[in-house]
């Protein structure tokens, strides 16, 4: 009797934005219950993604969200903390699987399976792109919610990222503590005795 093979296919959201988490996912599809559409989550609407997020939640064999804070970001960088969140996204599924196929050129290291690197995966494979959706999704419920405690910085709009809106709030205001503080744009702005 053969072992039953469980690929899961792994992707993050949030590696360049100056706050918040880096979110990752890990998804294992069901074969039998295809779920049309799923694409690199950055080229699909905020309305598809959402409706295909719940499609995969309710769809996948198994799927799981998981994160590496701000504060853990500035503690170990946001490669580590990237690779982190990916693990505790593998780990957090229901289903131990056989195999990861992660989003990128690199394997985070300790997972607890066999794993591969695929540049542009989250477009050339659907538990990728998959993961890709639920990250995104969930990163950016967490910005809108962001927004809502803090609205001077526009959180909803730019989703953290390091545009001309943000920038200038981060002069105006200073950071908050969501904000990365290891980030050049960030830093530059920290007010004296912030840390």
């Amino acid at each position: 009797m053969t072992m039953q093979s469980w690929v899961c296919g792994v992707d993050e959201a949030g590696r360049g934005p100056l706050a918040g988490s880096v979110v990752a996912a890990a998804v294992i599809l069901d074969p039998l219950r295809p779920i049309a559409g799923l694409a690199d989550s950055k080229k699909l609407s905020p309305a598809v993604r959402e409706r295909l997020a719940l499609e995969i939640r309710e769809k996948a064999i198994a799927w799981s969200v998981a994160e590496a804070s701000a504060q853990e970001i500035d503690d170990i960088n946001i490669l580590q903390a990237t690779f982190l969140a990916m693990r505790r996204a593998v780990e957090g599924l229901k289903l131990a699987p056989t195999h990861a196929l992660i989003d990128g050129n690199r394997v985070p290291p300790g997972l607890r399976c066999s794993a591969e690197a695929i540049v542009k995966g989250d477009a050339k494979e659907p538990a990728i792109s998959a993961a890709s959706i639920l990250a995104k999704t969930v990163r950016d419920a967490q910005m809108v919610e962001m927004d809502q405690r803090f609205p001077e910085y526009g959180f909803a709009k730019h989703m953290g990222y390091p545009t001309p809106t943000h920038l200038a709030a981060l002069k105006q205001y200073g950071p908050i503590a969501e904000h990365r503080k290891s980030f050049g744009p960030v830093a530059q702005c920290a007010l004296p005795g912030f840390d």
